[in-house]
């Protein structure tokens, strides 16, 4: 039954890109506020399909953490869950990803329509400069950054090294930093095919002022705020894996 309701959500999900793919692309012209609040009616949807075939739904706690200025949302990676529903969670929003996301067809298409910070990860020196430039001018414009700082998705029970950027571009730019813990992997494998009915659970934290605070410690306060969540979220502590160290000659 699980294989079948998940078969029927991913053909509706994918029919519904398809033909919402035109109306992001239509909607650029308009301000990015506006054409963020347009893609986000697609996310919308996928949230009430998700909810009526796999029986999967989402509760939010300390949403009167948000403050009124956008700022960074440094968040937990578990799944593409988080990547649709944080458009229904909170306010207009762009994401810093891999700049191979935006070659999928109709997806990615539609994701380029949101104008987010591509990030060629080749050249780190490169894509941080990217990152800290064009976030700022996000942020000036009005929306949220939204960056996960383990920069891959990371199965339940694991917790991957914290990358600084983010941190570092709430500094410079001078917002807060806004924690988000959650358990989608749980439900929503990072490459599964299943979909288990249940509740997710999201957790946004208190805001991190940046004012006078190093990235570095701006990155470990909200790092140590999601893994004692994500500890709380779980029953266990998560599982630091170390980064990769990339083999020589």
């Amino acid at each position: 039954m699980i294989w079948l309701r998940s078969a029927i959500f991913f053909i509706g999900m994918a029919v519904s890109a398809i033909l919402f793919c035109p109306v992001a692309i239509l909607a650029w012209p308009v301000p990015p506020v506006t054409r963020m609040r347009i893609i986000g009616l697609w996310a919308r949807f996928i949230c009430w399909w998700l909810a009526l075939t796999c029986h999967l739904r989402h509760e939010v706690e300390g949403l009167e953490h948000l403050p009124a200025a956008p700022g960074v949302i440094l968040s937990k990676h578990q799944s593409a869950w988080e990547t649709i529903m944080f458009q229904v969670i909170f306010p207009p929003q762009i994401w810093a990803l891999k700049r191979e996301a935006l070659w999928l067809p109709f997806f990615g298409w539609g994701l380029a329509a949101t104008s987010p910070i591509a990030i060629d990860r080749s050249t780190p020196v490169r894509a941080l400069d990217r990152l800290l430039r064009q976030g700022r001018q996000k942020l000036a414009e009005g929306r949220w950054v939204v960056i996960f700082p383990e920069g891959t998705r990371m199965p339940p029970g694991e917790q991957g090294a914290f990358h600084p950027g983010g941190a570092m571009l709430a500094v410079k730019a001078g917002v807060d930093v806004l924690p988000v813990a959650h358990d989608a992997g749980s439900y929503w494998a990072r490459r599964g095919f299943l979909k288990k009915p249940g509740v997710i659970k999201v957790r946004i934290g208190p805001p991190i002022k940046t004012e006078g605070k190093k990235a570095r410690a701006v990155n470990d306060e909200a790092r140590e705020w999601i893994a004692d969540t994500m500890t709380a979220l779980q029953g266990a502590p998560e599982k630091t894996m170390e980064p990769k160290k990339e083999k020589t000659a």
